[in-house]
């Protein structure tokens, strides 16, 4: 025996069905729109990430050229500094807020006898990213009074 359905019930299943698909859709829409987004995210903050890291090479590495005289004059060197994101676009988007310190190293146990000779930079950087979260990296470095910018070829 079979059971025959009439037509405006066989409507409304079709209906139900209609409906169970557009909202399985939907979450699975939303799903992959937000992976994307995600995705996105991170893209941003690890290209925030490398901007900041050339920056501060940039300053280490201009620092291991000055002189003995130079590393030691304190206003030789600039206490703070800007950089843009893009140095090459209209409007820069992330600006890069940076300090740098000069100091005698700080020893563990003794003091060498050379500690005189040496000097500590360090590079700290500070930004703001488009979705509000402040960063912070910081490098350090050491400069010797005989060291590379004395080398000669």
């Amino acid at each position: 025996m079979r059971i025959h359905l009439s037509k405006k019930l066989t409507w409304g299943m079709t209906l139900m069905e209609v409906v169970m698909a557009t909202g399985i859709i939907a979450i699975t829409g939303a799903g992959v729109i937000g992976s994307i987004n995600y995705g996105l995210c991170i893209m941003r903050i690890a290209r925030e990430n490398q901007r900041a890291t050339q920056v501060m090479l940039e300053k280490v590495e201009a620092i291991r050229l000055y002189n003995w005289d130079q590393v030691t004059n304190l206003a030789f060197i600039p206490d703070t500094f800007t950089a843009p994101y893009d140095p090459t676009a209209i409007s820069p988007g992330t600006t890069y807020y940076g300090t740098m310190s000069v100091t005698t190293p700080s020893w563990v146990g003794t003091t060498p006898n050379y500690a005189s000779n040496v000097r500590q930079f360090n590079v700290s950087l500070f930004w703001t990213n488009a979705g509000g979260l402040r960063h912070a990296r910081t490098l350090s470095t050491y400069v010797a009074q005989n060291g590379v910018q004395n080398y000669v070829y």
